[in-house]
């Protein structure tokens, strides 16, 4: 049997998170291509000046959807209206998320489940809805945003790496169920971004500008990538060194 080539045509996306400081860079280098765009967000007036800004700068259509993409009952509606409204979607971009004060998740449970709901588990079953409908399809790609902080498990914030390594691993797996079907999955794993979520954390004004980020990512998006995409890149050499140091040092090295 031929497998097909799995590299998408990035003119139809569907971009689940759509209004987080990433993506809103992602999307408006990919209005700038006159892409078609699904966005996916929780507040309806943002999405609605997201779509302003993205129309205004050339993409051909832009739709909004309103939802709260952490409550998994939602998932099937989503799908459903981006069969409908954007039915042959080529691409899809996970980029939402949440990152609590690892205080607060080291100390509530509370807050420790819903972080690794939004981060993890809501993440995992709407891919799942979306990786079938393109296997079915045989075509198409799936990526999505973890971080860095998944590769190796740090005291300052180990629920959210954890979260995100979970999800790397995840779309590992995906990759190999939906290789045979011509689906590419791409893991994209920025480090430090300056982005509303990240404002709050120490020298943030020294992360990476998510216009580099996003310009990586869209890259990646149009097939000229591995499928893992460090960005910026030398955050692929970091994490090496990172992995290398063996368990018995490393936790006993501050937290950084």
């Amino acid at each position: 049997m031929t497998r097909h080539t799995g590299v998408a045509h990035m003119k139809k996306i569907v971009i689940l998170g759509a209004t987080s400081g990433i993506a809103l860079q992602v999307a408006r280098q990919l209005a700038q291509r006159a892409c078609e765009m699904l966005l996916v967000a929780r507040s309806p007036e943002r999405l609605g000046q997201v779509q302003s800004d993205l129309q205004m700068r050339g993409a051909t259509r832009v739709v909004p959807y309103a939802a709260d993409l952490a409550d998994i009952s939602c998932h099937a509606d989503l799908l459903a209206f981006a069969s409908s409204a954007l039915p042959d979607f080529d691409t899809v971009l996970l980029a939402y998320g949440s990152m609590r004060a690892q205080a607060l998740a080291s100390t509530s449970v509370a807050v420790l489940t819903e972080e690794l709901q939004v981060d993890f588990v809501s993440a995992a079953a709407i891919l799942t809805l979306f990786a079938a409908e393109l296997e079915r399809r045989r075509s198409g790609c799936i990526a999505a945003i973890t971080s860095v902080a998944g590769d190796r498990g740090r005291s300052s914030n180990y629920v959210y790496g954890s979260a995100k390594g979970a999800l790397a691993l995840f779309l590992q797996g995906l990759r190999g169920r939906l290789y045979p079907a011509g689906v590419r999955v791409v893991t994209i794993k920025p480090g430090p971004v300056r982005t509303p979520m990240t404002d709050p954390l120490p020298n943030s004004t020294r992360f990476a500008d998510p216009r580099r980020v996003a310009h990586d990512i869209v890259r990646t998006l149009a097939g000229r990538s591995p499928d893992i995409l460090y960005t910026p890149p030398i955050w692929r050499y970091i994490m090496l060194l990172v992995r290398l140091v063996p368990e018995a040092i490393f936790k006993r090295l501050p937290s950084f």
